[in-house]
């Protein structure tokens, strides 16, 4: 007896008024008798790098020796310090790597001293030192999110997306002779080709749901206040029609997901079309004021476009440097920047850790968020690799040496977790992005400065 079994495409869209919607990983995608990995039904690994400003309060001498930050054991035997104690819960994917230097954020010249703060993000996923300039002229080097974008995310929807929480307008100087354009962003499509960063929920998830029709139908879609979900509506009928409960339990919930997050937005758009007195005012409508709300529903959408595959890749700038934001949800009411000056002392320095648990505990919700969404014979945290760090360390004093690294997930089984890597001395935060870029499936030589690969 030969078994039969329909199957669908994994780039199966659902097409509606200004909306193609993607679908998640559902068994109706393998073909009878046929292993999932071999197949084009077969999860591939997804890449999400975020980076956090003005480095690490566990970064500083104290805070290492209090191991605010780094723990206190190497290997698997490790605990969780101060900073990064909301991970706990999640340690079997966790991978920290203490006691890398970022050295080309450092100055070359006379001329770059104390401009850190312009170089970091443009160094952060390139390793690479930006030229300093006011031009157009800007040159620096691929990040490895497009380097890995240009090998496994041309057959998505959306090769990568780019997001972030805060901006300025990307022209002109931001000082000591930078370009704006070296702030704004951690994407580097090639030394020359800085990549623009989504600033708006809206916007963001049009990108990833709102591609089909024109764009006269999205705004009317918008303007009547419609889901992107209405206009799919038989579509869905028909499709769950030939799945079975698992499946269409699965349909049910993402596609849940998908309302649910566009319900916030409109919720936020309303909200603020409606209020004058805004915390943000010059502030696009669909950006909450709420910056723990933005956050998340940053997080969310890039959730949601990894279950879909509607893109693999994905970055996101937590803030931007010099920024003095206050983070109310940390327990700490000094503004961002200057926490980071924290001139040594201790009673600051646990200050500024405070705002950096409450950042870490986005990662935590970022990464629950994965590991709680089914993909294929998994969770998505299983099938994506999540770095998050930062280029600057010290931030008192403008340091690039040990600076915070995270990696989070298994990328398909190539990274354990559960472990501390402690790096010898000057090995460089290049090894971290060479080391993903081979675990990931990229074969590379060497990303920026690095020297070699770690043991991740």
């Amino acid at each position: 007896m030969f078994i039969t079994k329909k199957h669908i495409s994994r780039r199966t869209m659902l097409q509606g008024m200004g909306a193609a919607i993607s679908l998640p990983f559902l068994e109706a995608m393998v073909p009878a008798q046929t292993p999932q990995r071999q197949t084009a039904a077969s999860p591939k690994s997804r890449l999400a790098c975020i980076e956090v400003v003005h480095g690490s309060a566990g970064s500083t001498e104290w805070g290492t020796n209090e191991a605010l930050l780094v723990p206190r054991k190497e290997g698997r035997d490790f605990d969780f310090g101060m900073i990064v104690k909301p991970l706990e819960p999640l340690k079997d994917y966790t991978t920290i790597v203490s006691m890398t230097d970022c050295a080309q954020a450092d100055p070359l010249t006379a001329e770059e001293v104390g401009a850190d703060h312009f170089r970091s993000a443009a160094v952060f996923l390139t390793a690479s030192h930006p030229k300093q300039t006011l031009g157009s002229d800007v040159y620096c080097g691929t990040s490895i999110d497009q380097i890995y974008a240009q090998k496994f995310g041309q057959d998505t929807p959306v090769p990568s997306i780019q997001f972030c929480t805060e901006n300025e307008d990307a022209s002109g100087s931001c000082g000591w002779m930078y370009s704006c354009v070296y702030m704004n962003t951690i994407s580097w499509s090639s030394p020359t080709t800085p990549l623009p960063m989504t600033l708006n929920p809206r916007l963001g998830f049009e990108q990833m749901f709102g591609a089909g029709g024109s764009s006269e139908d999205r705004a009317t879609r918008r303007r009547l206040s419609k889901s992107v979900l209405d206009g799919i509506t038989h579509n869905v009928a028909r499709l769950m029609k030939d799945l079975d409960a698992q499946d269409r339990n699965r349909l049910n919930s993402y596609l849940d997901n998908v309302r649910e997050i566009e319900r916030r937005i409109q919720a936020i758009e309303k909200y603020n079309a409606s209020n004058p007195t805004r915390e943000a005012p010059t502030a696009p409508v669909g950006v909450p004021d709420s910056w723990d709300e933005h956050a998340k529903l940053m997080l969310d959408l890039i959730a949601l476009g990894f279950a879909a595959e509607t893109t693999r890749i994905a970055t996101l700038k937590l803030g931007r440097d010099t920024s003095n934001r206050v983070f109310p949800e940390s327990g700490s009411t000094t503004p961002f920047h200057s926490a980071s000056h924290h001139q040594d002392v201790p009673t600051s320095i646990l200050d500024l850790a405070k705002i950096n648990r409450y950042h870490i505990g986005l990662l935590a919700y970022f990464m629950d968020k994965l590991k709680n969404t089914p993909d294929g014979a998994g969770n998505l945290l299983d099938h994506s690799l999540v770095y998050y760090g930062s280029a600057m360390a010290n931030s008192n004093v403008h340091g690039h040496k040990r600076v915070p690294a995270i990696l989070a997930g298994h990328a398909s089984g190539a990274v354990k977790g559960n472990l501390h890597v402690r790096c010898k001395e000057g090995t460089p935060q290049a090894n971290i992005l060479l080391s993903m870029m081979q675990k990931l499936g990229v074969d590379l030589e060497y990303v920026g400065d690095s020297t070699g690969t770690l043991a991740i």
